[in-house]
């Protein structure tokens, strides 16, 4: 069996179950094992978290990968600034050597220094960005060096017990909890009744469904539905902009993502009217370090804006980047999120 199949198998089985999951069942009774382990040391006071001395807003997930979980911490760190807060973002960043020290950036940042994630997030809010696998460290070197900021949103992290969190937020997608079983039988970090414990849950439903927005019914944790919006696109090598929408009914369209659900981001484009002659699924964190579009027959390739972070330096003028949005069932959202953050 290849490696594309054994991988294929396993995320159909992490949905639905079957022979391979029921295998790997005595190793998931491990993981049970050890994160309920790792949770009591922090429960029982064996091991202490750091308590930031402004809040801190974690936003992570329970499901391995990619759900949507950066156009989450856009919008919040967007929202948040627009309701007085001077937010930073701490993230582990992914894949980079960081060191013993935090590292501490803001603007046009390198992913080879930060990673995709962080880059990103640097780029579209304009929030200053540290990164250490210890957030604990990357808490305090972000304030040390901008100590304006208020509030901290954690990129990931939920699983990161060592930093201390006043509000809890898991992203899931329509996959929701699969098949229900810890890794490495089913998809998930933590068991899912974690997903009680969390102050909201929004669910990236990939396209709006219809439904008129209201506020949450006030059921515990908070229910919203999130859905992604794409923007103009726009030439990597250039300055060029163009509507979506310019691109369909178009030929020798390519599109190419290198994120934890790549099939998200090719029907966002289909949903537009946009015929994939090319749907190059790569590797989450997709390194570019070589073009993976020279056999490319096409055009114009449309990439993820997590993509083009590294997708610069390839020189490709087919390239174009498109950025996406975060919409939200729930209008209160965020200003419950502020409420939140304020009572003492």
């Amino acid at each position: 069996m290849t490696a594309k199949r054994a991988s294929t198998l396993l995320a159909r089985q992490w949905q639905h179950g079957g022979w391979l999951s029921d295998l790997l069942m005595p190793l998931s009774r491990l993981t049970a094992w050890e994160v309920a382990r790792k949770r009591q040391r922090y429960l029982d006071g064996t091991r202490s978290a750091y308590q930031a001395p402004v809040p801190v807003v974690v936003i992570g997930n329970v499901y391995v990968g990619g759900t949507g979980k950066t156009p989450m911490v856009i919008a919040t760190v967007e929202a948040l600034r627009a309701r007085g807060y001077t937010p930073g973002v701490v993230s582990r960043g992914y894949g980079v050597k960081v060191g013993p020290q935090a590292r501490v950036g803001l603007g046009q940042l390198e992913a080879s220094l930060y990673g995709d994630e962080p880059a990103l997030i640097a780029r579209a809010t304009g929030a200053p960005v540290a990164v250490h696998p210890k957030r604990p460290l990357a808490v305090q070197a972000l304030l040390r060096e901008h100590p304006a900021v208020d509030v901290i949103v954690s990129d990931d992290g939920l699983q990161h017990l060592a930093l201390a969190r006043d509000v809890e937020i898991v992203v899931q997608d329509e996959r929701g909890v699969g098949n229900g079983r810890l890794l490495p039988a089913g998809p998930l970090r933590e068991p899912a009744e974690r997903l009680r414990e969390v102050d909201a849950v929004v669910t990236n439903i990939g396209t709006p469904d219809g439904q008129p927005a209201t506020a949450s019914s006030g059921v515990q944790p908070r229910q919203v539905r999130m859905w992604l919006e794409p923007g103009d696109a726009r030439q990597i090598t250039g300055r060029d902009t163009r509507p979506l929408t310019a691109f369909a009914g178009q030929p020798r369209i390519a599109a190419a993502a290198g994120i934890g659900n790549p099939e998200r981001f090719f029907a966002t484009l289909r949903g537009a009217g946009i015929r994939l002659e090319t749907a190059l699924a790569l590797p989450d964190h997709h390194d570019y370090a070589v073009s993976p579009f020279q056999a490319v027959q096409a055009d114009v390739i449309l990439v993820t804006s997590k993509d083009a972070i590294k997708c610069a330096a390839l020189n490709d003028p087919r390239l174009w980047e498109v950025p996406v949005r975060a919409a939200f069932s729930d209008p209160q959202l965020f200003d419950w999120l502020a409420r939140t953050l304020r009572q003492p």
